[in-house]
């Protein structure tokens, strides 16, 4: 898979959030991309991802040198992200069970050994409104990381985690990312460590807004 933004910018009403971003991502690659909290990383990032249309410019995608028709994007993207929510009345293996209807696992694996890698075979009974956060998060990055997608996008992946839960993130990286094109959206090194690329969203800023 390749994601390509030619001359993309997003804003809300008047203010731009970034103008002007030349970008090229590849599989087989991971990208950080970086910058001061509510400078819009987040906003670039489902942008890349198809969640967010741009303002000007385009995003385009290919898979085997061939055109990805803006409907199915969805079907080649996962993305685990803070403000995504879960469906809090299933229970873990439920929302697995329901997101698979819609993007496939990865070969090999199954809801139960997804549930027993992450931690959560003890709670797998119980509705996920009785989770805590860090275990909502274990959910969120399993649905990810196990979607059979190229393209990971990766917003924030430790928020709520214990030391425990990032050694399960770091792990799930090194297990699942392999070959896929991975972005992670962050501001902690921890989070990125493993990325070759670090862009900074200021880089398309607006002079005006620069800091």
């Amino acid at each position: 898979m390749r994601i390509e933004l030619s001359g993309t910018g997003r804003r809300f009403n008047q203010d731009w959030i970034f103008r002007r971003a030349d970008l090229s991502f590849t599989s087989g690659e991971a990208y950080a991309l970086t910058g001061p909290n509510g400078s819009g990383k987040s906003t670039l990032l489902q942008v890349i991802g198809g969640l967010m249309q741009p303002s000007e410019g385009k995003v385009t995608y290919h898979q085997d040198d061939k055109t990805v028709a803006p409907e199915s994007i969805f079907q080649h993207v996962a993305l685990a992200a803070p403000y995504l929510e879960v469906i809090e009345e299933f229970t873990a293996t439920e929302f697995l069970e329901f997101h698979r209807r819609f993007k496939p696992l990865r070969a090999g694996r199954s809801v139960q050994e997804i549930v027993d890698r992450i931690g959560l075979a003890g709670a797998a009974h119980k509705q996920i409104r009785q989770y805590s956060s860090g275990m909502k998060q274990r959910v969120k990055l399993a649905q990810a990381f196990y979607s059979d997608t190229p393209v990971l996008l990766l917003d924030e992946p430790t928020s709520n985690l214990d030391a425990t839960g990032i050694q399960l993130y770091k792990d799930l990286v090194a297990e699942e990312g392999a070959g896929r094109l991975l972005i992670v959206c962050s501001n902690d090194p921890v989070e990125y460590e493993f990325c070759n690329t670090v862009l900074s969203v200021m880089d398309y800023k607006p002079a005006t807004t620069r800091r």
